[in-house]
């Protein structure tokens, strides 16, 4: 049995201290931290709760920002008033993950700092960079179907980023605010999570001693509607093979203004600016959708049993346009 120290501090400078120390791992809901520590792939040598820090509030700004904190539930996230109001791709995308009871349970944050759902991450024994730096990827080989990209991919990693709550972000925009010992920075989302590259371990911008607060989202579009939609095996408790987060404004019949992120199919959430460009001034049409999103995989690299998320990933964003511009 491993032992840790456990402290619950008042107040994030006392949540980050005052040394630097790699074994730190903080505690809010759990639903991450508890498994892989059970596991034996985690072993943080610190815990330190969070959960009496004051950021439990959602708060619209004076420019028409809608400003979470940290600890607010993806339960609450997903129900309040706002979000269902302004942000229903975000609502709608919580609540396609997990179960309630995880939900009740799982923070903003922490689903900001998912780990990755691949067995060879998480079985303690197979090669997996991300775990053991320099030991190989067992995927790249091996089992490859499910929880494994065909985007941003690299010799060293393929597992794909699990969250649909950050998809839906990705689409929205929004700002990180991280707190530090010399006071608070802000992170464009689009930044936060890191592609693998050869460093598949560095997964997010976090530096040592960096506590994330809160998570501001963007204005949200005017005129705009938004949705989620998600393909998987089976309808409930199941993570992506393929996802789209989508918000559109029309101006007549022509698109005024779209964005669109994809889940399931990338290592990171993946925000397909390409393929707004292509859609934005258009007359919106089934062939204008099919012709935008093949350009969201025309870098695209399958492996032995995930060939089948390119087309997928594509109905995921042809799918979701159709349904909400039909």
């Amino acid at each position: 049995m491993r032992t840790f120290d456990y402290s619950r501090p008042d107040n994030a400078l006392q949540a980050i201290g005052r040394t630097v120390n790699p074994g730190r791992s903080y505690l809010a809901g759990g639903t991450t931290l508890l498994d892989l520590v059970k596991l034996d792939v985690m072993k943080p040598t610190d815990v330190v709760d969070i959960n009496r820090l004051p950021l439990k509030q959602i708060e619209r700004l004076s420019d028409g920002r809608l400003r979470i904190g940290a600890l607010v539930t993806n339960t609450q996230l997903a129900q309040h008033a706002d979000i269902r109001q302004h942000y229903l791709v975000l609502s709608q995308a919580l609540l396609a993950g997990a179960s309630t009871q995880l939900r009740n349970k799982a923070t903003t944050a922490g689903n900001l700092m998912q780990r990755v759902r691949c067995n060879y991450f998480r079985d303690g024994i197979s090669p997996c960079n991300k775990r053991t730096p320099g030991s190989g990827c067992g995927a790249i080989g091996g089992h490859n179907r499910s929880v494994h990209a065909v985007l941003g991919t690299s010799d060293s990693c393929i597992a794909t980023h699990p969250s649909d709550m950050c998809v839906a972000m990705a689409a929205i925009g929004a700002r990180i605010t991280v707190q530090g010992r010399d006071g608070t920075r802000e992170i464009d989302f689009a930044d936060f999570h890191l592609l693998p590259g050869k460093t598949p371990w560095q997964e997010h911008a976090l530096e040592q001693n960096e506590l994330i607060t809160h998570i501001t989202l963007d204005a949200p579009i005017e005129g705009g509607r938004s949705g989620y939609l998600k393909l998987r095996d089976r309808t409930s408790y199941q993570f992506a093979l393929a996802s789209s987060a989508v918000i559109v404004a029309l101006e007549g019949q022509r698109i005024r203004d779209v964005r669109i992120a994809m889940g399931g199919v990338a290592t990171k959430p993946w925000r397909v600016k390409a393929v707004e460009e292509a859609l934005v001034g258009n007359r919106a049409s089934e062939e204008l959708f099919k012709r935008a999103a093949a350009i969201a995989f025309e870098d695209a690299h399958a492996y032995s049993q995930n060939a089948f998320k390119i087309p997928l990933g594509q109905q995921a964003v042809v799918r979701n346009l159709r349904n909400l511009l039909a």
